[in-house]
């Protein structure tokens, strides 16, 4: 029994939907898709959007349809924002256009293109905010992001989550082997 996919969908103002084969959802911020499967309808009603399903061998696509629509009518109304830190001596961030240039420890600058749809604001050049209206989009760009250095188990260092909690290795404590 799907009870995200009985859930309603509110539409803002300023939101609009065309309602095919693929379900258009047009904001302000922007025009996203999403697939529809077969066996999900959707109806638009006074209050927003409805989905309803065929069978109930349509159960899983139907919650995952009604998540995705939500997403994009969220994304196209207020956006999302995802914000990594960057922890470590000499480690920094620097961005000039579409093009985000990072100080990580190694030999070289790494230069990362930003897609179209994202944006990024540094602050104090440890503190990374990605906005888009693309939830999907926003959370790869930000997981290729943190992979570029992710947080090492020993001394915490590299790029990770605002908020994300680690887990601390103890390490070597010494040559103290008593036999």
């Amino acid at each position: 029994m799907s009870r995200i996919g009985k859930k309603p969908i509110p539409l803002p103002k300023g939101v609009k939907v065309a309602v095919g084969e693929q379900l258009e959802v047009t904001g302000p911020k922007g025009t996203l898709r999403v697939p529809v499967p077969a066996g999900i309808r959707v109806e638009q009603t006074a209050g927003g959007l409805e989905l309803k399903r065929e069978s109930d061998d349509h159960a899983a696509l139907h919650g995952l349809t009604r998540a995705l629509a939500a997403n994009a009518v969220q994304g196209v109304s207020g956006g999302f924002t995802r914000e990594l830190d960057i922890v470590g001596i000499g480690y920094r961030a620097d961005v000039k256009g579409r093009i985000a240039t990072f100080t990580l420890g190694y030999s070289h600058p790494i230069e990362v293109l930003l897609p179209d749809g994202i944006d990024l604001k540094i602050d104090k050049q440890t503190h990374l905010v990605l906005s888009g209206y693309d939830r999907q989009l926003l959370g790869q760009v930000a997981a290729n992001i943190r992979a570029l250095r992710e947080p090492d188990p020993y001394k915490n260092k590299g790029i990770r989550y605002t908020g994300e909690a680690l887990r601390k290795k103890v390490g070597k404590t010494g040559a103290s082997g008593s036999k």
